[in-house]
């Protein structure tokens, strides 16, 4: 039994100012990957790593609000939204090869810091700045409705940092000569996205393993059904993502065979739906041993 929300008017309207998004940053990331072999900037390159990972959160952001949109069929019962994980997955693992050789890269480059093409560099980051602001306006109306939403303007805005670090490395490089700073400014950025990648990674492991999505205690939850004074037992509870905003819960509830089932069911939903954001809830009722009575 479920509660019934209405998610689709809310992923119409915030689809196009992601399809936006998606195509800024994801042109400018080819254009800075190009500009950073250009100058010689290794602090460009890790900037566009960095950028990869705004692409990837607007790309899996509008795979969820279209994905949500998808019905069932006869072989995927629960949709396609685990598709999300999988493809978070297969590219925070590209991500962290990335950032990856840009350290090692950077370390080699401390000993023989090579002659970075200033200009270029700077003009490169400036366009990546206005970019990223560009991209945060598109998202910033739809970030206090939606989790996808948000997590991809928190991409976007770190991104924007990003790039203001790169545009003071370019200005200090131009005028002290220090070229040293380039391969510091690689390495601060490489250890700004291997974090953020590493919990993309555990978020995508924790759907795929079907493991209680975070915020969620369960030991709450087990307590908020046994609130109930007419249920003297609850086993066989379970609680998963099917996606990154989609939760799911089943359980097994012992009660009073005087109960009126229908009406504890609902009232339950209604609770786990308020107090967790569990909208998908399968109860089955039960006056005894499990299966006594039938139910969902």
């Amino acid at each position: 039994m479920g509660s019934g929300h209405d998610h689709g008017n809310t992923a119409i309207r915030h689809e196009r100012p992601l399809w936006w998004a998606l195509g800024l940053t994801g042109g400018f990331l080819v254009a800075e990957v190009a500009g950073a072999f250009l100058t010689n900037s290794l602090a460009l390159l890790s900037d566009a790593a960095h950028m990869g990972t705004d692409t990837l959160a607007l790309m899996i952001a509008l795979t969820a609000v279209r994905l949500s949109r998808k019905p069932a069929d006869a072989r995927r019962s629960y949709g396609y939204a685990r598709m999300e994980a999988m493809g978070a997955m297969a590219n925070g693992l590209m991500l962290f090869a990335v950032a990856a050789y840009i350290l090692w890269e950077a370390f080699g480059r401390f000993s023989e810091p090579p002659q970075i093409a200033t200009t270029g560099m700077l003009a490169i980051a400036a366009l990546g700045l206005v970019v990223n602001l560009v991209a945060m306006r598109l998202l910033k109306a739809g970030s206090g409705e939606s989790l996808n939403m948000k997590g991809a303007y928190l991409e976007v805005w770190s991104d924007m940092l990003g790039s203001v670090a790169v545009i003071a490395g370019a200005l200090i490089i131009r005028f002290t000569g220090w070229t040293v700073v380039d391969p510091i400014l690689a390495v601060l950025i490489g250890l700004w996205v291997l974090p953020r990648t590493w919990t993309l990674l555990r978020e995508a492991g924790n759907v795929l393993m079907e493991g209680v999505p975070d915020g969620i205690d369960l030991t709450a939850v087990r307590a908020l059904l046994l609130e109930a004074p007419s249920i003297t037992d609850v086993h066989d509870l379970h609680v998963w993502s099917l996606g990154s905003s989609t939760v799911a819960m089943t359980a097994h509830l012992v009660v009073d065979p005087s109960v009126d089932a229908d009406g504890l069911r609902g009232q339950l939903v209604r609770q786990l739906d308020e107090r967790f954001g569990i909208g998908h809830c399968t109860l089955q009722i039960e006056s005894g041993a499990c299966g006594a009575t039938p139910g969902h």
